[in-house]
């Protein structure tokens, strides 16, 4: 079948390997795993039971930085580790160094750099970019071709719209100061953020919050109020039916 698999690969029961894959040293895959073809798992990688890896997906990689680049390798990344159920798309790549929890789907050409953690049943979209260090709570969704910046945080139960885009970098030049204040959004438990908008650095967006399509958030918000306007702007409160606790 022309696959590849190191000798201390340590491989479960009912494990289904397309053609043309890899799966280096010390990779450890659970039971009723699949995995498609051309895929690279890379070494220390470790895989729940249930898996499902589609086509082309990239596994584990060590991140390697521009010299110019603000993010340096770190040498002490730890292992990728996926959790039990979870689904990756074709043309995925997920970075050594983070963590998913069980369930999670990963949509066609998504990536998630290191340093991540990713909570139960998240649902990252097509095309999603998430960079290092973010942290995604459970059942969390982030639909097609929305942009997580660094250190950025999405609590539990937060909705991501399409082509959404948080920032982490107010500072025009590009002076060492900046790494000072280099924060992403804080988006709190059952927000949700409408397709297009914009999230700037820092900004804490809070609970229940609702911001409409199209909206620049350039401050704190307050808890279960509609936002909606460039800059963003109280339109009137989240009603009572569409509040998490009155969700089935």
């Amino acid at each position: 079948m022309h696959n590849v698999v190191h000798q201390t690969a340590i491989v479960g029961e009912n494990v289904k390997v397309g053609y043309f894959s890899v799966i280096e040293e010390g990779v450890k895959i659970g039971s009723d795993v699949t995995i498609g073809n051309n895929v690279t798992i890379h070494a220390g990688v470790t895989i729940g039971d249930g898996v499902y890896i589609c086509d082309n997906s990239v596994i584990g990689r060590w991140p390697r930085p521009a010299k110019a680049s603000t993010v340096k390798v770190d040498a002490n990344l730890e292992p990728l580790v996926i959790g039990a159920g979870t689904t990756i798309g074709a043309g995925v790549v997920l970075y050594r160094g983070s963590r998913f929890g069980q369930e999670v789907m990963i949509g066609d050409q998504a990536s998630v750099r290191e340093k991540c953690h990713i909570g139960d049943q998240v649902v990252i979209g097509r095309g999603v970019a998430v960079e290092n260090e973010v942290k995604i709570g459970s059942y969390t969704k982030i639909q097609t071709n929305a942009y997580i910046t660094s250190y950025t945080t999405l609590e539990e139960r937060v909705f991501i719209a399409p082509t959404v885009t948080t920032t982490n970098d107010n500072f025009m030049g590009r002076t060492k100061e900046r790494f000072k204040f280099v924060k992403g959004p804080l988006v709190k438990k059952g927000a949700r953020i409408g397709g297009g908008s914009i999230l700037l650095p820092g900004i804490t967006v809070a609970e229940e919050t609702f911001v409409a399509a199209g909206c620049l958030v350039n401050k704190d918000t307050e808890p279960a109020k509609l936002y909606v306007g460039v800059p963003a702007r109280t339109l009137r409160d989240v009603p009572e039916r569409e509040k998490l606790e009155n969700q089935e």
